[in-house]
């Protein structure tokens, strides 16, 4: 029979129409058992026709073995109620049948597979056939009094139940057994088994609840119900032994831990500020010098600077002019670094905002007629381009220095501004003063009125002073500053020029080697460093 099925549908090809044929293997076992097709009758099955039809459950009301079909009435298609009463199937359009549940009270399920369905086949004789795509395969359930044996013994299929078995269970059974809208028996079982419609919101707050229930609530309350023993785990955790076996895994011997080869030992314990790779010792007398003033400085790092006295200055800066390092060259690099400092002392960027320019700082800038006030006009021109409000202070002279009037030149283009008296300087005090008054080779200035007029104003103006290339040690200091740069190398100052700073005015090295100094630059990354006595 089975033969003659096969070659009426020859033209399928002999492999496929041996596997149609065999969709009805199991529908049709009962004649040769001795059972009719009508004993199947009333059973449950899932159809799947492939991805073009999709999956089919009802209740098997008729089988025809003479047209090979097979008609379900009360249909659902793809977990969704079909709109007819009945389907028929063609052999032809079925991939695979599976019995879910036998009229007769058998456990058994039968499953007839095809493999998976080709893509483009399309039913011919199905009534209700639709053009929606499977959404998940079926799912076999057992019958409703064989739940309990099966729970008993721990079966897999205790996981597998469908909606309807679980909606009837429900008032008996734990919170762990929740149901699933796309199941077959959904409204098999009856009008109170009827999926949820979307518009719960008509049925009131229970419903929605109800919904969220069965779609986020499977077996997760149970779980929640116990606290999480910290102490308990907390006391399983020997902290004290871990510890101490680690202690002894990495030491040896007597307080050191062993790298590379047994002979090398070095420290168990390093500082935030060690290495644990080996570096040359550190020389922090990097400069020498052919005579030594009596005074040595330190920077932040530990490096020693020494002192010089102004002979050898002198001569430094007059190498450096050979070379090139001209005096323009070096006044600029003087007013740099001397207007940076000042413009940190004056807030930085806390103070020089766009938002802050209705405090504008005030600086009183004193100069003399020699070299150290062309420095300090070089300095006020930069801070003026700062946005900062320069006053300069310089008494009228018939001559002056070359290097003097091309610097007033281009100050008098920032906007500053530029008085010849003292009474004409700030009665109020100002943020900053910068001292340039004193000159290294004519001391006979501080006779003058002009400077005693300037030195005094500076001492009762209550303002902060900066002194810029100071004089040396032994000479008095007209004005008490609280800070002092020096220039290349420090001079022996005197305790009252302050806090002491170094800047860079840009002399090479050789130049140095030049006049008998062995110099390592001890700026590091900054052009201003400040210095400590050591």
């Amino acid at each position: 029979m089975l033969l003659l099925l096969a070659t009426n549908y020859r033209h399928l090809g002999l492999e496929k129409a041996f596997e149609v044929v065999h969709t009805f293997t199991i529908l049709t076992a009962a004649c040769v058992t001795g059972r009719m097709a009508a004993d199947w009758l009333g059973s449950l099955v899932s159809i799947n026709c492939g991805v073009t039809l999709g999956v089919y459950q009802g209740e098997v009301s008729s089988v025809d073995q003479v047209s090979q079909t097979i008609s379900l009435r009360q249909p659902f298609h793809n977990g969704i109620k079909c709109p007819v009463p009945e389907v028929t199937f063609s052999a032809m359009d079925i991939k695979e049948l599976k019995i879910l549940d036998i009229r007769n009270g058998s456990s058994q399920v039968g499953v007839a597979d095809f493999g998976p369905a080709s893509s483009g086949q399309y039913g011919r004789n199905g009534r209700g056939g639709g053009g929606a795509q499977a959404s998940s395969a079926p799912m076999a359930v057992p019958r409703k009094g064989e739940l309990r044996s099966q729970e008993g013994l721990g079966s897999p299929q205790q996981c597998s139940k469908s909606y309807g078995e679980r909606h009837l269970e429900a008032s008996g059974q734990t919170k762990g057994f929740r149901r699933r809208h796309n199941s077959w028996s959904s409204s098999s079982r009856g009008a109170s088994l009827a999926t949820p419609k979307k518009n719960g919101m008509k049925n009131g707050s229970g419903t929605m609840k109800n919904k969220d229930d069965e779609c986020f609530g499977d077996g997760m309350d149970e779980g929640l119900d116990t606290d999480f023993d910290f102490e308990g785990n907390l006391a399983l955790f020997d902290k004290a032994a871990v510890f101490s076996q680690i202690d002894t895994s990495e030491r040896r011997g007597n307080g050191v831990r062993s790298r590379g080869t047994p002979g090398e030992r070095t420290p168990s314990r390093y500082r935030h500020d060690e290495n644990i790779l080996e570096a040359k010792p550190v020389v922090y007398r990097q400069i020498t010098v052919p005579q030594q003033s009596g005074k040595e400085y330190c920077t932040d790092s530990g490096l020693v600077v020494p002192s010089v006295s102004y002979e050898l200055h002198k001569r430094l800066l007059l190498a450096a002019e050979r070379h090139g390092l001209t005096l323009e060259r070096r006044l600029e690099m003087t007013g740099v670094c001397a207007s940076q400092m000042a413009l940190t002392l004056l807030g930085g960027p806390n103070r020089l905002t766009p938002k802050n320019v209705h405090q504008r700082p005030a600086v009183a800038l004193l100069c003399g007629p020699h070299v150290q006030g062309a420095q300090g006009i070089s300095c006020g021109r930069h801070l003026a381009n700062h946005e900062v409000e320069v006053i300069l202070f310089l008494p009228n002279f018939v001559k002056m220095l070359e290097s003097i009037t091309n610097e007033l030149t281009l100050f008098s283009r920032t906007g500053g501004k530029q008085v010849s008296s003292v009474k004409d300087l700030p009665d109020t005090p100002v943020d900053l003063v910068i001292n340039c008054l004193d000159c290294h080779e004519n001391a006979f200035l501080r006779d003058q009125p002009w400077y005693r007029a300037a030195a005094d104003w500076a001492n009762q103006n209550r303002a902060p002073v900066l002194s810029i290339d100071p004089l040396v040690s032994g000479q008095e200091q007209a004005v008490e500053a609280k800070w002092s740069l020096s220039l290349g190398l420090p001079l022996p100052l005197a305790e009252s020029a302050g806090r002491v700073y170094l800047c860079d005015i840009g002399v090479p090295r050789q130049v140095f080697q030049e006049v008998g100094v062995k110099y390592h630059s001890p700026f590091g990354c900054k052009f201003v460093i400040p210095l400590h006595s050591a």
